[in-house]
């Protein structure tokens, strides 16, 4: 069997979840990887037996034997590097968020239209069995008419490389809403089939790292503390969305003083209500002939970065959109953006 050629731009954090994704795909052969740090890429080319690195992106285009990549570098690079890699001919699974604003993503969006290649981006929640069996039960009607649902993206100090690019809009696009929120938000639309968007309130806050140096942690993931570096994104968001069918409202923390954490989704109808612990398992509560039941569901769990890369690889080798192509997602970034211009002009959006 001819094997898809793929690289992967970036060897971060993200990036061995796609690296070791495609190497169990019988269907891929990762031929680049890519970062500007070349001791990452050489580090993680050994580990997985990648047989060429590079320090720029732009080499590997030339390649026709390349047919797909996937970008796992900062935000700010997602535009420019997929709409090079679309032009270049190539397919492209883009990690989240698509882009910094909804003018880059539409920028990507046209490019894999003109080049008629595939655009994915990496929501892997949709990919989640969770997630799915969750979908299914709303799709089957077993939750009746769901009217309305919650989801709490919260943590207690979890500001990432507080300074760094995480904190700085001009490289993020946003701050725990971009991040966290985007996972959230799209697994529910994905949920509820995508209802149409009507109207978007919400607020941000910086407050608790608003004085760097004054900010208490006991850890810091994505790097230690850059005091000389810059604070200008959201640690806590809040919002409400009306749709053309359930409402959606969401609170979200970087940062709180409340100590514990709350990562959930709840998903509520007339006939039975879901919780979903974020990246775990979910409860189904019900009533039925005067009882009410609390049932915990047990089913053989997928890798959701697995299915999510043989999901894009399908898309490429059939030229079929996906359920995480651009089109299926721009609804996130629609309503990020939304939820920003709102905050900042203190007043409902209408889209």
């Amino acid at each position: 069997m001819e094997k898809v050629k793929v690289a992967v731009i970036g060897c971060g954090t993200i990036s061995p979840n796609h690296i070791k994704a495609y190497t169990k795909n019988e269907r891929t052969d990762i031929k680049y990887l890519v970062d500007i740090r070349p001791e990452r890429a050489k580090k993680l080319a050994e580990k997985f037996h990648v047989p060429h690195t590079t320090t720029d992106f732009r080499e590997i285009l030339h390649d026709k034997e390349l047919e797909a990549v996937s970008i796992c570098t900062p935000n700010d690079t997602h535009a420019k590097i997929a709409i090079a890699c679309l032009d270049a001919g190539k397919h492209v699974l883009c990690e989240k968020p698509a882009a910094i604003n909804m003018k880059q993503v539409n920028e990507m969006k046209a490019a894999a239209e003109r080049n008629k290649r595939i655009l994915n981006i990496g929501v892997v929640n949709r990919y989640n069995t969770a997630v799915n069996k969750i979908k299914e039960m709303i799709d089957n009607g077993d939750l009746g008419n769901v009217y309305h649902v919650y989801c709490s993206f919260r943590a207690h100090r979890s500001i990432p490389g507080l300074g760094g690019p995480f904190t700085t809009k001009s490289k993020s696009g946003g701050g725990v809403l971009i991040d966290w929120g985007v996972h959230y938000l799209d697994l529910i639309f994905y949920s509820l089939n995508q209802p149409k968007i009507l109207t978007v309130s919400g607020t941000t806050h910086s407050e608790l790292a608003k004085n760097m140096k004054d900010y208490t942690y006991i850890n810091m993931w994505a790097g230690p503390p850059d005091y000389t570096g810059t604070y200008d994104v959201d640690d806590f968001v809040t919002g409400l969305i009306r749709t053309s069918g359930p409402t959606i409202s969401l609170n979200g923390a970087w940062a709180q003083n409340i100590g514990e954490p709350a990562t959930f989704v709840e998903f509520l109808g007339d006939k039975a209500g879901v919780k979903w612990q974020y990246g775990g398992n979910f409860t189904v509560y019900s009533a039925k002939d005067g009882v009410l039941y609390e049932t915990i569901p047990a089913y053989a769990q997928k890798d959701m970065f697995y299915e999510e890369i043989d999901g894009f690889i399908q898309s490429v080798m059939s030229d079929m959109k996906s359920r995480s192509n651009i089109d299926n997602v721009l609804v996130t970034s629609e309503v990020m953006e939304a939820i920003y211009t709102s905050s900042e002009q203190g007043s409902e959006v209408t889209l």
